[in-house]
């Protein structure tokens, strides 16, 4: 198995988040604010530069309101929905 950073996969799970941060028309700080964490974080992790463990992906799925399982859906290998 190839190592995920920078697959087009990848790419686009970070794309993801910044998309549905920007829908929800909040920062990069005020998402950080909610995690109690630096800007710098939420824009390592937009920016590809840093991986998101579990944890951390569900505290910033509460952070941005919406269901974990909406994004994990839509990150399938095609970037499709899951059927």
């Amino acid at each position: 198995m190839p190592k995920s950073l920078r697959s087009p996969r990848h790419r686009r799970f970070p794309a993801q988040l910044v998309s549905l941060r920007k829908a929800k028309g909040l920062t990069q700080a005020q998402v950080a604010e909610k995690l109690g964490r630096p800007q710098s974080f939420v824009a390592k992790y937009e920016g590809g530069e840093r991986r998101l463990d579990v944890i951390e992906f569900l505290e910033v799925t509460v952070a941005l309101d919406t269901e974990p399982c909406e994004i994990l859906s839509s990150s399938g290998p095609s970037g499709r929905p899951r059927a």
